[in-house]
């Protein structure tokens, strides 16, 4: 994975108005003036193969912008992203589903939008949701699901067919203990057969654990990046 200064600008209007009415008719009539918010700065990455990378920073620095733009979800606004082989994001806890689908539908509706075959994923629904832990709630509808159940599914299926890329985005600080000791194990699991992992997390702990290797963001701009245990614990001096 490659990530050649990369920004990212969001245009945010800066016209005061009183109402929703009033927007719209400024918004028609071309009124509205917008400044531009530059969510990302310059950000350039280099990962290999089996590599982790570990992203923190305060609320608002940036993490999960960056991880949205590496899945492909929002294009920088400058520079680019080369991604080698298939990627596996689970970046929100949903992770693409739909609540009002059972969790049996839900892993092929994931599945799909990973790029798998719906019969690949019918498949594989007795182990998924044995890992989960979820077989006696397969036919019940997602929105039903409590938040770790929810992470617990989507992990699951993220990471049942081995990524060349796994990116994952405070997934694993909704769930348990059980989910998490689960979680990392599968995680070096997939390391060790040469995925690559980018991981944000405010556990700075399980950072350092797994990661050898941290990008501190801040406002958007890389502070630092270099040894998990010399960032982080240049971070904690820091805040």
């Amino acid at each position: 994975m490659v990530v050649d200064g990369v920004s990212l600008a969001y245009e945010i209007p800066v016209n005061a108005t009183s109402s929703a009415k009033e927007y719209l008719i400024n918004l028609v009539k071309r009124r509205i003036i917008y400044e531009k918010f530059w969510a990302l700065h310059d950000v350039d990455l280099e990962l290999h193969r089996g590599e982790v990378l570990g992203i923190i920073g305060p609320n608002g620095a940036g993490k999960s912008t960056l991880m949205k733009v590496l899945a492909g979800v929002l294009p920088p606004t400058t520079g680019r992203v080369i991604v080698r082989g298939t990627v596996s994001p689970m970046i929100e806890v949903s992770g693409g589903m739909n609540g009002e689908l059972t969790g049996r539908e839900n892993i092929v509706l994931v599945g799909a939008l990973l790029g798998r075959s719906p019969r690949l994923m019918r498949e594989r629904v007795p182990a998924i949701a044995e890992w989960a832990g979820l077989s006696d709630f397969l036919d019940v509808p997602v929105r039903t699901y409590s938040t770790g159940m929810r992470a617990r599914l989507g992990f699951a299926i993220a990471t049942d067919r081995k990524p060349d890329v796994l990116l994952i985005d405070e997934v694993l600080s909704v769930g348990d203990e059980s989910f998490r000791g689960k979680s990392l194990q599968r995680i070096r699991d997939l390391m060790d057969g040469g995925t690559t992992v980018v991981m944000v997390s405010h556990a700075l702990a399980m950072v350092e654990r797994l990661c050898r290797t941290v990008m501190w963001l801040d406002r958007g701009r890389v502070k630092a990046v270099g040894p998990a245990e010399e960032i982080i614990a240049a971070y904690r001096e820091a805040v």
